[in-house]
């Protein structure tokens, strides 16, 4: 069974947490360089880490600026910072109330498959969702997870964003537990513009415990790719 080292980095900024993954990522590829040469006596490691941000867009590098409707005025009085980054996807929003979650995984000890790695995510969210009666699944043909998505009514509780060099991953999931969701009307959410937001306070009517939704969540990662998770 694969192991993963859990960190939590509580509520850290973006850039911080960005250069903590890019560590992490690079050493996990050069690593993985050294094993496939020969080199005797090394490992890769898994991680995962849990963190909410102050509010921040990132944009993807398939994502247009178009879809940020705030200049650097607008991000000012908002109290926002922006950054374009290096993961697939277009234009996002993370803030506090928001549950992110960066697996580095070397999918050589899962599966080679980023599309499956996705779908893997997104289920464990599905999961989590659903101990908490909230019903929810996928759209055919975007990425994430959704509330009625098949419905004029559809709207995204959690986006989705990776990176992967060698099948080893970063960025990963943007879950809406507690989120002011009115920092989404400053974008077009993911360049999809005919779709709204939502979070688990707003469809539960209450705030949640953003400890026991992380501890839920980490749970659900750990059954859905069949993990235990390890101290450092």
């Amino acid at each position: 069974m694969p192991e993963v080292i859990f960190k939590q980095l509580g509520l850290i900024d973006y850039k911080e947490a960005w250069d903590i993954q890019e560590d992490l990522f690079q050493k996990t590829i050069a690593d993985k360089i050294k094993i496939r040469n020969g080199e005797e006596g090394l490992s890769t490691q898994n991680y995962l880490l849990f963190c909410e941000h102050p509010h921040v867009y990132t944009l993807g590098k398939s994502g247009s600026q178009d879809n940020l409707l705030l200049n650097d005025e607008g991000l000012a009085e908002n109290d926002a910072n922006f950054y374009k980054i290096n993961r697939g996807g277009d234009i996002t929003y993370h803030g506090p109330g928001q549950l992110v979650a960066y697996p580095i995984f070397d999918l050589d000890y899962f599966f080679s498959d980023i599309h499956k790695y996705l779908r893997f995510l997104e289920q464990a969210v599905i999961d989590t969702l659903l101990d908490y009666g909230i019903e929810s699944g996928r759209v055919d043909g975007l990425t994430g997870v959704w509330i009625e998505g098949d419905t004029s009514r559809a709207r995204k509780i959690c986006a989705l964003g990776v990176k992967s060099s060698r099948w080893v991953t970063m960025h990963g999931i943007g879950f809406n537990v507690n989120s002011d969701l009115s920092y989404f009307s400053h974008i077009i959410p993911c360049g999809i513009d005919d779709k709204a937001v939502t979070s688990m306070e707003k469809e539960l009517g209450r705030k949640l415990d953003m400890e026991e939704v992380s501890a839920a969540l980490k749970e659900k990662l750990s059954k859905q790719f069949d993990y235990s998770y390890i101290n450092e």
